[in-house]
């Protein structure tokens, strides 16, 4: 990529732009940052707002020099610097490259490991916490979290009842002692099986609980495009391997499934793209940090958004940029294959590409994600939702005009004394509901010939209609029409 092409780009977790070469200190951060996440690229000479090559200022070559000694005196363990000379026209250009280091955590000589280690977050360098070089030593000894021993539980106090009945639901296979130590849930030592961090995050609630309190998903439905006003939350704390499905079942729960032509044929379509989501879901779970203490996975639905916000850092080997792209790794080494032998995750690297496969048939929802701290969010934005809201507006507003002509005499009872006509409606603008399940809404074993009357006078005035099936089904469902809703609405604003 040309330089001219470069500095196009946004300041990242990868890539940053400094005016004239920075402080000896400020420098050995930024590159002792780049080593510990998934390296980077430093450009000295270039402005940043705004953008514009200004070329650095002396000797070039004593620049070059400069950069090499600070790095190598400021900075451990040794961190070798592609430092190159790049030039636009006149002016020159230096580009430090700092590969993904070996030897994590890299730190501050002058400051030590603790005090001295710094991570890039976002277009920033930030001092890491202990939990952050914790994991970074562990990615030196290529482990992770979730195989480390617990010494102080005992396997057999562990509840394994929902997670064994759900794996042999899934494989066919009973937990055992024997199948634990197989998935490496258990480790012997000294001759004895101890558990592991993912054991507990496999176990029952109350077991789990005692070390991992925060391992859970909190989902909340607000209103409108805001988190001012709640209308439906609820969290998900039990063993991390049902977690994920009962999430997107919330989901679900809360966004809008439609009709959509497709040449003669009319097909149902959901208002987001719902594969995608289940798999972002399923990655916030089985990849997220669970070595973060008081960080859960969230799962905010908007009226214009579905926003998933996971603990933990992108992975370095892993750019959401490149969807299409079969990218795999892994951060919980066990966890990981215990969910693909139970088929929640079906194949590795598969997952962001059946995302991006899901994304051309939904072009009016605009995918985007940001590292936001040490934590990643995903956001499934509907680019359309302010154009609906005005067509929304445009066509309640036809239809009041229309309702309060046509309907004049309805409008004007139910605003004196509430009947089976609006009491009626309002059931069926929360449920859809059969004309069964409507009488015994009143307390009616079977319907009244009023009901029915009733039942017939709202289909005739179009505020309600029937669902799909037999017209004869006693079953068949009965729903609130756009035109129902809005009689709902001028009756509350009377």
């Amino acid at each position: 990529m040309q330089l001219k092409d470069i500095i196009q780009l946004p300041e990242g977790r990868r890539l940053e732009f400094k005016e004239s070469l920075p402080k000896a200190i400020d420098l050995a951060k930024t590159i002792v940052a780049f080593a510990n996440d998934a390296g980077g690229e430093l450009f000295i000479g270039i402005k940043d707002k705004p953008r514009e090559i200004l070329g650095v200022k002396g000797d070039v070559m004593e620049l070059e020099e400069q950069i090499a000694n600070i790095i190598h005196s400021h900075c451990h363990p040794v961190i070798l610097p592609d430092i190159s000379i790049i030039s636009d026209k006149s002016k020159s250009v230096l580009r430090v490259k700092i590969h993904r280091g070996s030897q994590l955590p890299y730190f501050l000589k002058s400051k030590g490991k603790n005090e001295g280690t710094y991570i890039r977050v976002g277009s920033s360098s930030r001092q890491a916490d202990v939990e952050i070089i914790a994991e970074l030593e562990r990615q030196r000894r290529n482990i992770s979290f979730d195989d480390e021993i617990v010494f102080d539980i005992e396997p057999e106090d562990i509840e394994l009842k929902e997670f064994s009945q759900l794996f042999l639901e899934k494989t066919g296979e009973a937990i055992t002692p024997n199948t634990l130590k197989k998935l490496g849930l258990t480790k012997e030592v000294q001759g004895k099986l101890m558990p592991t961090n993912a054991l507990l995050l496999f176990a029952d609630a109350e077991s789990k609980r005692q070390l991992f309190p925060y391992a859970k998903i909190e989902c909340a439905r607000f209103k409108g495009t805001s988190s001012a006003v709640f209308i439906d939350k609820k969290t998900f704390e039990g063993n991390i391997a049902v977690q994920a499905e009962l999430a997107y079942e919330f989901v679900l729960r809360h966004i809008n499934k439609g009709a959509v032509v497709n040449g003669v044929y009319t097909e149902e379509r959901w208002q987001y793209p719902i594969i995608a989501i289940r798999e972002t879901i399923r990655n916030a779970v089985v990849h997220r940090d669970y070595s973060l203490t008081g960080k859960d996975i969230k799962i905010a639905i908007y009226d214009d958004m579905v926003e998933i916000t996971s603990a933990g850092k992108l992975l370095p080997s892993i750019d959401f940029d490149d969807l299409e792209a079969r990218q795999s790794d892994v951060r919980n080494k066990l966890i990981a294959p215990v969910f693909k032998k139970m088929g929640v995750i079906d194949q590795w690297g598969n997952g962001l590409k059946q995302i991006a496969d899901e994304l051309r048939d939904y072009k009016e929802i605009k995918y985007s994600w940001e590292e936001k701290g040490i934590a990643l969010q995903v956001q499934y934005t509907n680019t359309e939702y302010k154009q609906q809201q005005e067509l929304q507006q445009e066509l309640q507003s036809e239809l009041q005009s229309e309702l309060q002509s046509e309907l004049q005499s309805e409008l004007q009872s139910e605003l004196k004394k509430k009947t089976l006509y609006s009491k009626t409606l309002q059931f069926l603008n929360k449920e859809e509901l059969s004309r069964k399940e409507i009488s015994l809404k009143f307390k009616q074993k079977q319907i009244s010939g009023h009901l029915a009357n009733i039942i017939r006078k709202l289909e005739s005035d179009q505020l309600i209609e029937r669902s799909e099936g037999e017209l004869n089904d006693p079953n068949q469902k009965n729903r609130i029409t756009e035109k129902g809703k809005v009689f709902l609405a001028i009756l509350k604003k009377k």
